[in-house]
């Protein structure tokens, strides 16, 4: 979608356009409502804006949609195309950093109660066991804001390969 298409669609297509990119109704609403947008930089800075902070319950909602990370999301929807592709530039991982990121995904879930998130776009896979180790010895107050960050980092990247077709 264009910039000036999505300037121009009706609300509610606006909204299901964004969706796939990050399915908080705040969120959606916000760039929705904000409409038109001067180019495809300021509907980012926008997107931004509208991502921070998050509240505990937007993050639980959005955390409900992701797959754990080295997994492939279910389906066929533009999300699950979105996470799949985020994830294939990964590669094929080794079956030691497999297993590793399997092991370390467990770990968070029963530490923190969600699925660890990270931003795999631009990331290796053994980039992403470090990060995963390492946060796997925060604090729930010490990974909040990082969580934040990520679904942000997400979401805008999402939001700018979603406005570039």
């Amino acid at each position: 979608m264009h910039i000036e298409q999505f300037n121009t669609a009706d609300r509610p297509d606006a909204v299901a356009s964004l969706r796939p990119c990050l399915d908080i109704q705040r969120w959606l609403d916000e760039l929705a409502d904000a409409r038109p947008y001067s180019g495809i930089e300021s509907l980012l800075d926008a997107g931004r804006r509208a991502a921070d902070p998050f509240t505990p319950a937007e993050v639980a909602a959005a955390l409900a949609h992701h797959p754990r990370i080295g997994e492939r999301a279910p389906g066929t929807s533009t999300e699950a195309r979105l996470s799949q592709s985020e994830q294939a530039g990964l590669g094929k991982p080794e079956a030691a950093v497999a297993e590793a990121l399997a092991d370390g995904n467990r770990a968070y879930e029963e530490k923190f109660g969600q699925v660890f998130l990270i931003r795999a776009a631009g990331r290796s896979r053994a980039e992403i066991l470090a990060s995963l180790n390492a946060r796997l010895a925060h604090t729930p107050e010490q990974e909040e804001p990082i969580i934040g960050q990520q679904l942000r980092e997400i979401a805008v990247l999402r939001l700018e390969g979603l406005m570039s077709k």
